[in-house]
């Protein structure tokens, strides 16, 4: 049977959207990838993994840097038990993180709760978490039970706890996670351990894991706020000129819109 002339344009405005992702992802690739290389690759002599306390900072401009496409990776789900923020917020950050990072631990101490008050509360910003597991089974366990604790409602709590000063040096065995999910408050323990080993958890940080393995991001943490792409434990003041730039921009789009 032919295809009509709506089925082609549909077709070919399908493809020319894959198309712009696809590059999109590539850019992110580089600024994410290349400027993480040297913090993440092997040991010549143990084959552990580096870190890194910053790497890729955006430019302060306002549109420099940015990738409209690859806004579309925020999922902006009201129910999202790993995001905090309005589902609705004209900018969101999606992070990428491990629980055995270093530096993705001192940005939960020292500025995400910076961030969380200035524009979290007020409506501006959302945080969107995924799992993105680099340093191994400890990483993988940790990574679901983060999972586990937000089935319960816990998840901010459970990061909390997990990146406390000196947590991530004791480790993320099973009695260990046990432990930082009493910490974190989570009810049901029991369930917690079951739903930690559980496939859907499996599934969940995995498929986080292919989405930033995707973008390129072979370090952590990584960041794409309203699609510009941040590698590393950037100052504060990165962060909030990213975030304001995307507000500006935001409304920006919004009055145009209106017009």
């Amino acid at each position: 049977m032919p295809t009509n002339d709506n089925q082609k344009s549909r077709n070919g405005n399908k493809k020319s959207r894959n198309i712009a992702i696809g590059a999109g992802v590539a850019v992110a690739a580089v600024l994410l990838g290349l400027a993480s290389y040297t913090a993440t690759k092997p040991d010549d002599s143990t084959g552990t993994v580096k870190e890194e306390a910053a790497g890729a900072a955006p430019s302060t401009e306002q549109q420099a840097g940015v990738y409209p496409e690859l806004e579309k990776l925020a999922r902006r789900d009201a129910d999202d038990p790993l995001a905090q923020g309005r589902a609705d917020a004209p900018v969101v950050m999606v992070e990428y993180a491990d629980f055995k990072c270093g530096f993705c631990g001192k940005f939960a101490r020292d500025t995400e709760p910076g961030l969380v008050k200035k524009y979290v509360e007020d409506g501006t910003l959302r945080i969107e978490w995924r799992n993105f597991p680099i340093f191994g089974e400890d990483s993988e366990r940790a990574a679901r039970g983060a999972w586990a604790a937000g089935e319960q409602g816990r998840f901010w709590q459970f990061h909390e706890a997990a990146y406390a000063d000196g947590s991530k040096e004791k480790g993320f065995g099973e009695d260990r996670l046990k432990e930082l999910a009493k910490d974190a408050g989570v009810k049901d323990v029991g369930r917690f351990v079951k739903d930690a080993d559980s496939a859907a958890a499996r599934a969940a940080v995995k498929k986080d894991q292919e989405e930033a393995y995707g973008l390129g991001a072979t370090s952590t943490p990584s960041f794409l706020v309203n699609g510009r792409p941040i590698s590393g434990a950037q100052p504060d003041e990165v962060f909030d000129q990213a975030i304001e730039a995307a507000a500006k921009s935001a409304k920006g789009r919004s009055k145009a819109a209106d017009k």
